[in-house]
């Protein structure tokens, strides 16, 4: 790693087991003090035993967050794990959240997350990139289970990360779904579980996954992360192919993801991009 590594640490966590496995890399690698806020109903209260200090707040309250932080010290943050996207038309925001969101456009993760980056960037608090103490977790290029894909799901992840690339930059989601050619189901904002299962439906079992980052994309939030909820899906949904950029996005419990898929007969590959 380059960065000079922080003594102290403030971790904003969502969901799964991302934020706790960050803040354990984290320490591995020379964090002495690790803050986090921690949102209710969203992130595992397993975080507190890798925190040093936890702050329970619920989501929407952007006030509440930045006051603690302040109130810390702290001048590093990181954010890690999802947020259940339903959550957002559900939460009770406080007057600086509803501010904020009146002052977009545009709603979606990218242009969110960045306006809460300015907000804490006025209170002295730098962001860096989520995948930042997550490099062993970002695996080359290569195919990490025993299948292979088959020459028409080549076909098909090729045609997927084509479209993938093209709705990314046009910040409508990650994934495409295909299958013999045909486009079954494209990422929007029920993100990517959703998706599969929305293609398992309409094209029925082999379907072919490919999950990409957008062209400049902001490192700092939302990289494309696989773990073995997306297993299970794929595994619901009687999916074929997994495919994603190596180097681009985040396989956590990789062990169990390899283990579950070689089980069900799911083909993983990384891609390479230039």
């Amino acid at each position: 790693m380059s960065m000079i590594i922080p003594e102290k640490l403030a971790i904003i966590a969502g969901n799964g087991v991302y934020p706790r496995l960050l803040a354990e890399s984290a320490r591995r690698q020379g964090v002495k003090n690790i803050f986090t806020i921690a949102f209710r109903w969203e992130t595992d209260k397993i975080i507190e035993k890798v925190s040093d200090k936890t702050v329970w707040i619920h989501l929407g309250q952007l006030d509440a967050m930045l006051t603690a932080l302040k109130s810390s010290g702290i001048k590093t943050a990181v954010m890690a794990g999802q947020i259940t996207p339903t959550h957002l038309f559900t939460i009770r925001m406080d007057t600086k959240m509803i501010s904020l969101l009146k002052s977009l456009k545009i709603r979606n993760a990218e242009t969110i997350f960045t306006a809460v980056a300015r907000e804490l960037a006025q209170i002295g608090i730098s962001l860096i990139p989520a995948s930042t103490f997550m490099e062993d977790y970002m695996p080359g290029p290569g195919i990490l289970t025993v299948r292979s894909p088959t020459e028409p799901e080549w076909n098909d992840i090729n045609i997927g990360f084509k479209i993938a690339k093209a709705i990314s930059n046009m910040d409508i989601g990650q994934t495409v779904t295909v299958k013999d050619g045909v486009i079954l189901s494209v990422e929007a904002f029920e993100g990517t579980n959703e998706a599969i299962l929305r293609a398992a439906k309409l094209g029925g079992s082999g379907i072919t996954v490919v999950k990409v980052a957008k062209e400049g994309h902001d490192m700092r939030f939302d990289i494309p992360v696989i773990g073995t909820n997306t297993i299970k899906t794929l595994r619901k949904a009687k999916a074929a192919v997994l495919a994603f950029e190596a180097q681009r996005a985040i396989i956590l419990e990789k062990n169990i993801v390899i283990n579950e898929a070689n089980k069900f007969n799911i083909s993983i590959c990384l891609l390479y991009t230039s």
